[in-house]
């Protein structure tokens, strides 16, 4: 990105970039080093949107920064180049509670836990994303929402809306634009859970199956897809166990009740579910995303890499 080109949307962007560090909590110092990244991405989006919706991808592992990336990001693509922008999470098109646990008891009981393909609504995914950019008249859509605090969707009456049709959509999720594994691949079990409570390897076949099928229709509609990529496995328990405590937090500010949150037993078990793609993607997916982010063990950007 030239130097003039980042000094004039910098310019652009800056009362707005530092009014959502503050939000965050993110210290007013570090705005200049998340600058140099981020506009630079969002001028590399801008470079390869054809005419048209641009529907983007983000990955990365459980507790990477997806929602902060995304959240920057769009803020220049709006700020600096006028860009109409909405995004939504995969996590807020997982199945509600009582959809999970029909599938439990049809499928696998290892279904009942969010996050693995197949816990998703995926026709919802796909709606939203043809209500958000199919040319029309301008219209509000409802962007769905899921609340983890209770482990079920929130009632449609809550969720946020977009104005359509957007320019640029951006669509975050820890399994974004993964592929399905071999049969080799899920031949052994690679932890405590699947060895105890998948033996016969049952959950992760009919998950990898969902990976071929209606996930791959979801994750076709990607123009480009950005990685966020972890250290390791290590980092993921560490950088989840933070976030569950700060939804923990948040949870008791806002007073809400009945909430579902984990202790630190629960969270190992939990990314059990997650680790077998997360360990898969790690390993594959920085060859074929289009810019892979490289986080090192403090949560800071490394470097970046750049597929042509």
């Amino acid at each position: 990105m030239p130097d003039d080109a980042y000094r004039l949307i910098w310019e652009r962007v800056r009362p707005a970039f530092l009014a959502s560090m503050a939000k965050q909590r993110i210290p007013s110092t570090l705005a200049e080093s998340l600058a140099r990244v981020y506009l630079p991405l969002a001028a590399w989006v801008v470079a390869h949107k054809k005419d048209g919706p641009f529907v983007l991808g983000v990955n990365g592992a459980q507790g990477s920064g997806k929602s902060t990336l995304c959240e920057f990001l769009a803020l220049v693509l709006r700020e600096g180049y006028g860009y109409k922008v909405a995004g939504f999470s995969i996590d807020d098109i997982y199945k509600t509670r009582m959809e999970r646990e029909r599938l439990a008891g049809e499928v696998h009981p290892l279904l009942v836990t969010r996050g693995v393909p197949g816990t998703h609504d995926v026709s919802l995914g796909l709606e939203t994303l043809d209500r958000l950019t199919i040319a029309g008249m301008e219209s509000s859509v409802a962007l769905p929402a899921f609340d983890k605090s209770v482990d079920d969707r929130h009632p449609m009456s809550a969720w946020p809306h977009a104005q359509a049709p957007v320019d640029i959509v951006i669509f975050e999720g820890w399994c974004v634009g993964c592929l399905p594994q071999s049969r080799e691949e899920l031949a052994h079990p690679i932890n405590a859970l699947e060895a105890k409570e998948d033996g016969d390897g049952r959950w992760r076949t009919y998950v990898n199956e969902q990976l071929r099928g209606p996930y791959a229709e979801l994750f076709g509609r990607l123009d480009r897809l950005i990685m966020l990529k972890v250290p390791g496995m290590e980092c993921v328990h560490h950088w989840r166990s933070l976030q569950e405590r700060k939804l923990a937090a948040a949870t008791r500010e806002n007073g809400s009740p009945g909430h579902r949150l984990m202790d630190e037993t629960a969270l190992r078990r939990f990314i059990m579910h997650y680790e077998r793609l997360t360990r898969h993607m790690l390993a594959e997916m920085p060859a074929r995303a289009d810019v892979t982010l490289f986080l090192d063990e403090n949560h800071r950007f490394a470097r970046v890499h750049i597929n042509e």
